[in-house]
């Protein structure tokens, strides 16, 4: 049975770190320690507990299965610590400075901040909105570590671990500029494949997606000439060229050199969302950038 009472915070919050680098020059740099001091920390840490925690492996130190037994109660319990430690009372959004981090491609910025931002300013004119490149495979991590105070993704494509909120469902419509000599009317299936499409490849370079697994289902293929890595690009192509491209509806409200039709194949859409860790749940600032930009959108 450990003493509670011959722990030292500080070796507890070092391990939490610790745990969530995987190394200790990372985790010294995050606590603002000396890697010396920090190596201390985790011998005085493998005393209280009796196991090695760390141990060095191929791609940095690896957790034994002690370790990985405390990552989470300790994790909660710092949270839980902090909480009871910090200031109580609401969030005050006119006395506030807070500045926001939010990861979203170039969609979730159009489909979701610009809605959002007129009221983020209006009600909470002292904080600052930084907008970060969203990379599926880092938001866990930049949430965690709190790189980041929201992602905005898909729900279907989010990592797990995080809370989720949806915003909305979208889905897919056939966009081609206005006046387009070929669609004056909803295209037929062959006539939409006899089309030439653009299409986003967020990761780049991908001539394929959900409107090509469709189209599969039915037996017809469609001929892709373009493939870009944002969506308000490819609005641009579309308003000077003949290309047409299957989009989300949503990036159509203020495009009125465009036009969007129906295509001959229902296409699946995805549900929108916002992403945060743990950590930051019950924060009082964090629920009202959460429930405004969940607002302005469903507006």
């Amino acid at each position: 049975m450990i003493n509670l009472r011959g722990i030292d915070l500080n070796l507890l919050v070092t391990l939490d770190v610790l745990l969530s680098e995987h190394n200790v020059t990372r985790a010294a740099q995050r606590l603002h320690l000396s890697q010396p001091s920090v190596s201390v920390h985790l011998a005085k840490l493998r005393d209280i507990f009796g196991d090695p925690l760390l141990l060095p492996g191929p791609r940095g130190m690896q957790p034994t299965a002690r370790a990985e037994e405390l990552r989470e109660p300790l994790r909660l319990a710092l949270q839980g610590l902090e909480q009871a430690l910090g200031p109580a009372g609401d969030f005050a959004p006119a006395e506030a400075a807070n500045t926001w981090r939010v990861a979203a491609a170039d969609y979730g910025e159009s489909a979701v901040l610009l809605p959002a931002l007129p009221r983020l300013r209006q009600q909470a004119p002292g904080t600052r909105l930084a907008v970060l490149p969203v990379v599926t495979s880092r938001i866990a991590r930049q949430a965690e570590q709190g790189d980041i105070d929201l992602a905005l993704h898909t729900s279907e494509e989010a990592p797990p671990g995080l809370r989720r909120r949806a915003l909305f469902t979208e889905r897919y419509v056939l966009v081609a500029r206005k006046g387009h000599p070929k669609l004056k009317k909803a295209p037929t299936l062959a006539q939409f494949c006899a089309l030439e499409h653009a299409i986003v490849s967020p990761g780049g370079g991908s001539f394929s997606g959900v409107s090509d697994e469709a189209l599969a289902a039915a037996g017809a293929t469609r001929r892709v000439v373009l493939s870009v890595p944002h969506f308000l690009f490819l609005r641009s192509v579309l308003a000077s060229t003949d290309l047409v491209a299957m989009l989300p509806s949503r990036l159509l409200r203020d495009a009125p050199e465009l036009q969007q039709l129906e295509a001959p194949v229902p296409i699946r859409g995805y549900e929108m969302a916002m992403l945060w860790h743990e950590r930051v749940h019950r924060d009082p600032a964090h629920k009202w950038l959460r429930e405004t930009i969940a607002a302005a959108v469903a507006e």
